[in-house]
């Protein structure tokens, strides 16, 4: 039987030919599985939403916009500084979710955070000039009450937590890349 000759070692033909086949066995169900696990990525329309760069040029002191990331909305304000100030002050004060304006801020001029009610997940007003900016200067989410301060924190209302701040850089001093 030369199937069954040993070598010096012990080894049989038979056992390589064993190990060659798992081995062929493994690679092809690897490649086989490739296009199914590679499917789970996300598609590329999904990763050009996943940051989003914007100039600060064109808004003004005391002028807020809004913009998209990942489907939410972002608030981007350009504080004055009578608001910085009055930030600063509210860090003295009680509130429901303590933090600190500093901490909520790269640049105190700029102030931004996702404009999601950390209630229900309404959107509060105080965005646009004539809007009900709540009675501390803020953002007001009608729905059920919420106050936020001029640093997007909770002062009275339902919500639990201050308004989130995303992850952004600034680029330089007239851009910042959320994301």
């Amino acid at each position: 039987m030369a199937d069954s000759a040993q070598d010096d070692d012990g080894v049989t033909r038979r056992d390589f030919f064993n190990v060659a086949a798992v081995a062929a066995s493994v690679v092809g169900a690897g490649l086989a599985a490739w296009p199914l696990i590679n499917s789970m990525n996300p598609a590329a329309d999904v990763l050009a939403l996943s940051s989003t760069e914007i100039d600060l040029t064109p808004i003004e002191v005391g002028q807020s916009i809004t913009v998209v990331w990942r489907g939410k909305p972002v608030f981007i304000r350009r504080r004055t500084e009578a608001e910085i100030e009055q930030a600063r002050a509210d860090d003295k004060a009680s509130l429901p979710d303590q933090e600190l304006d500093a901490d909520r801020v790269q640049n105190p001029e700029w102030l931004v955070m996702v404009g999601i009610c950390t209630h229900l997940g309404c959107i509060p007003l105080g965005q646009k000039a004539g809007e009900p900016r709540g009675d501390f200067g803020g953002w007001f989410c009608p729905c059920h009450g919420s106050h936020y301060d001029t640093s997007g924190r909770i002062r009275r209302g339902p919500a639990p937590r201050n308004l989130e701040i995303p992850e952004y850089i600034f680029l330089d001093d007239t851009t910042i890349r959320i994301g």
